[in-house]
C-alpha cells in the first residue's frame, strides 16, 4: 500500500490545522510538512502542540523548506497561493488548492501551472457540496423558464470573500445547465434596482457572523411551489478530509487542472 506524504501550506490557519489532522488520521497518508510564514512564532514547534489530534513528529517550518513530500495542499489567501504554486512547479509536485477569491489572473496562473503538474482546484472539497452541484443542474433543467433562482450562503465573521467560492460554484453550475453566461446573469446587489426581478438572473445573498462553518442554499421558486437544496457543514474536517482524499487521488495523474467532480467521478 502506497503512502502519500502530505505537505500543508498555511498550516497554522483554521483550515491548515484541520488539514494537519486530516493528513494524520486518513489511511494511506502521512503528514511530512507543515509550512508557515518566516515570521510565525510557531516555527520549530511540533504540530501536535497546536493540534493534539495531529499526532506527528513534524514541526512547523518555513514555506521555503518544502521537501520530503509527494503532494502539497494549499488553502491560503490568493497572494500566498501564487508563491506556493511557483514552488510546486519548480519541484514538480502535485498540488491541491482550495484558495477562494481568485481573480482572472490567478486562474490564468493555475491553468499555466497545470501544463507542468497535476492540480486539483475546487471551491469546496465536501462530498455533499459536490453532489449538490449535480442536483442543482437537474433542478435547473427540469423546471420551466418561469422560475426564480436565488442562492444564499452563510459563513463565520472572518471569511473575507463574498459571495463564497462555493456559492459561485453553485451559480455557475446552474448557469451551465441553463445555457447562460454566469457573469451576465449574476446579481449581487439590488439596492439600486427599481424593477421587478427577471427570471433570467441568479441572485446572491450573504450572511457573515459568529462561527458558522458554511451553509449554502439554492432556491428554485415558481408560482405555487419552491424547491430548496441546502448543504450545511458543521466541521472544517469535512473539507480537510476531502482535500486529503483529492491529494491521494492525484497520485500518478498526468499534468492538468482537475476539480473535485473528477475526484469523485461525478462527471
Amino acid at each position: 500500500m502506497t503512502t502519500n506524504r502530505i505537505g500543508v501550506f498555511g498550516a497554522n490557519g483554521r483550515m491548515g490545522l484541520a488539514l494537519l489532522e486530516a493528513a494524520t488520521i486518513k489511511e494511506q497518508t502521512q503528514l511530512t510538512g507543515a509550512y508557515v510564514r518566516s515570521s510565525s512564532s510557531l516555527l520549530g514547534i511540533n504540530v501536535n502542540q497546536v493540534n493534539s489530534a495531529a499526532d506527528s513528529a513534524v514541526s512547523f517550518s518555513v514555506e521555503s523548506e518544502v521537501n520530503n513530500v509527494d503532494v502539497l495542499i494549499d488553502f491560503t489567501l490568493p497572494q500566498g497561493m501564487r508563491n506556493h504554486l511557483k514552488t510546486a512547479v519548480a519541484q514538480k509536485l502535485p498540488m491541491v488548492i482550495g484558495t477562494t477569491g481568485l481573480n482572472a489572473d490567478d486562474m490564468a496562473l493555475l491553468n499555466d501551472a497545470a501544463k507542468h503538474i497535476p492540480i486539483v482546484f475546487a471551491r469546496n472539497y465536501s462530498v455533499g457540496v459536490n453532489v449538490l452541484l449535480n442536483l442543482v443542474q437537474t433542478a435547473a433543467t427540469k423546471f420551466g423558464d418561469d422560475l426564480d433562482i436565488e442562492i444564499f450562503e452563510a459563513h463565520h465573521r472572518h471569511k473575507i470573500d463574498a459571495p463564497s467560492g462555493t456559492a459561485l460554484a453553485i451559480g455557475e453550475s446552474i448557469a451551465d445547465a441553463k445555457g447562460w453566461n454566469h457573469d451576465e446573469v449574476a446579481v449581487y446587489d439590488r439596492s439600486q434596482v427599481e424593477t421587478a426581478k427577471s427570471q433570467n438572473e441568479i441572485g446572491y445573498s450573504v450572511l457573515r457572523g459568529g462561527d458558522i462553518v458554511g451553509e449554502h442554499t439554492a432556491y428554485f421558486a415558481t408560482m405555487g411551489e419552491r424547491l430548496e437544496l441546502t448543504h450545511k457543514a458543521s466541521s472544517r474536517m469535512t473539507f480537510a478530509l476531502g482535500a486529503v482524499r483529492a491529494a491521494c487521488w492525484l497520485q500518478n495523474k498526468p499534468a492538468g487542472l482537475y476539480d473535485m467532480q473528477d475526484v469523485l467521478d461525478l462527471k
